[in-house]
Parts: structure tokens; sequence; C-alpha cells
């Protein structure tokens, strides 16, 4: 039961950091445009020859 001391303000830290990194990363603009990176994962852009 000792080992709770430790493992609860970890799972706590970790959960924080967790839920600050993805708040950057809907203020940083990260999800803005979905469809488009889908589309250019499977667009034809290679030149023929």
């Amino acid at each position: 039961m000792e080992v709770l001391i430790y493992l609860v303000p970890l799972a706590l830290g970790l959960g924080l950091a967790g839920l600050i990194g993805f708040l950057w990363s809907l203020k940083s603009g990260q999800y803005d445009d979905l469809d488009g990176a889908a589309w250019r994962a499977i667009a034809d852009d290679e030149v023929k020859k």
C-alpha cells in the first residue's frame, strides 16, 4: 500500500501531461484540415512518362 504514495501522483501527472499535450495540439491547428490530408495521401501526383 505504500507504493500508492508514488503511483497516484505519477498517474495524475501523466494524465495532466496528456491533457496539456492534447490541448496544445488543438490550439496549434493539428486537426483543422482532416479531409485535405486524407486526399493528399491517395492523390496520384506522379508524372507519367
